[in-house]
């Protein structure tokens, strides 16, 4: 008769430490929502940006503060990523 086992046993010793990048989500806080930008000339028609962008008109522009930068992805300003939230109650 023989056994088959599949799978692996899990190694001997110490449990290894999580990685930086196993946890997924980042706790934030809520610093300001404000509406979206709806116009880019300003009185008299000077402009105040010099890029043109259209924010969506149910849109909301939210600020926000991460207390421990570290856990985010060192090149987030490449804009590579996706950004997904979710909210809780305190």
């Amino acid at each position: 008769m023989v056994d088959i086992i599949v799978g692996g046993i899990p190694p001997a010793g110490p449990p290894r430490s999580p990685s930086r990048h196993a946890k997924t989500g980042v706790e934030a806080e809520l610093l300001n929502i404000r509406s979206p930008r709806q116009r880019i000339t300003g009185p008299k028609g000077r402009e105040r940006r010099k890029q043109f962008r259209q924010d969506p008109v149910n849109g909301k522009v939210l600020t926000i503060l991460v207390p421990n930068g570290t856990l985010l992805p060192g090149d987030l300003d490449c804009k590579n990523y996706k950004v997904v939230l979710r909210f809780m109650k305190r």
